[in-house]
């Protein structure tokens, strides 16, 4: 994306942590924002942080399609056309799987990855819709991952299985999208200053079956460690520099990159030399069109130009 002055932007979990965030990088480049988050006292502070500039605040419980759909025509009614989201709002628990219960599992994939589907599937038609009709120039969608998506420790389990979720959604609608003149990226972030140790705050009393007692003293042991991750406006300021270059993956952290490739020659290493077994031949002649037509898609988007 080369130009953000006048755009309309709505970033979810706005009010704090990546969300402010982006929210501040947004408005320096000149959009309308619209933050949107759960909490109501949150997006009041946050706004006032922000005194005359084009922002507005939403409350939104991003797991609610119907919300959803009435915070976007609301935002709409107000700034205009949104052709900028960013689906950031998250919650983790920092247990494992099978320490977790049906509820632990509802509530992360509510927030986590089926808050990105409804950010998704409210926005995207309508950005689609424009762009055919010639009344929108392209857009961009920001999809919030984790290197969670890429490391997948014991702990947090739940965690990890949303934000793999987000990854190959988003690395998907890249490629659709890539037609339209949209720009999709995921945000891989590392540690960040922010409040997502203390998600059970939020927590819907619904969603409690089985709940474990919230660890205090875990939860101060977090607070401490957040303290030292990056600064929400440093990974904003990272975050547009992307957008402009259509950037699939954004690593806001470079703290991460030898493990990574670590990681990938472990996984490389996996492979196997079996034998050749029935059907072979044609199998690897059909993959090779597949494999082909994906190397023109990952060639299309690295010299696209929106």
């Amino acid at each position: 994306m080369k130009h953000f002055a006048g755009r309309t932007a709505f970033v979810t979990g706005g009010a704090n942590g990546v969300g402010i965030g982006l929210v501040r990088q947004l408005l320096n480049e000149g959009c309308k924002v619209a933050i949107a988050d759960i909490r109501r006292d949150a997006i009041d502070r946050a706004l006032k942080t922000l005194d005359n500039r084009e922002v507005m605040g939403v409350e939104l419980d991003v797991s609610s399609r119907a919300g959803f759909r009435d915070a976007a025509d609301e935002v709409e009614a107000r700034f205009g056309p949104v052709s900028i989201v960013c689906n950031n709002a998250g919650v983790n628990l920092f247990q494992p799987i099978e320490e977790s219960s049906y509820d632990d599992w509802d509530w992360l994939l509510g927030v986590n990855l089926h808050g990105v589907i409804n950010g998704v599937m409210t926005f995207v038609p309508r950005m689609v819709e424009r762009v055919k009709a010639g009344t929108q120039e392209g857009g961009h969608i920001v999809n919030t991952a984790s290197m969670a998506a890429f490391l997948a420790a014991g702990t947090p389990g739940i965690y990890n299985t949303t934000k793999f979720a987000v990854r190959g959604l988003s690395e998907s609608l890249h490629y659709s999208l890539l037609q339209y003149g949209i720009g999709v990226s995921v945000l891989c972030p590392g540690l960040v200053k922010s409040y997502i140790y203390a998600s059970d705050d939020i927590r819907p009393d619904s969603l409690k079956s089985g709940a474990r007692a919230v660890d205090k003293s875990a939860v101060e042991r977090l607070a401490g460690v957040h303290e030292f991750g990056m600064e929400p406006d440093v990974i904003g300021a990272r975050v547009i520099e992307a957008m402009r270059a259509n950037r699939l993956h954004i690593f806001s952290h470079p703290d991460h990159k030898q493990e990574m490739r670590t990681i990938f020659d472990e996984i490389i290493a996996e492979y196997q030399d079996y034998p050749k077994d029935p059907g072979h031949d044609q199998r690897v002649a059909f993959e090779a069109i597949r494999a082909k037509a994906f190397a023109d898609a990952r060639a299309k988007s690295r010299a696209a130009d929106f």
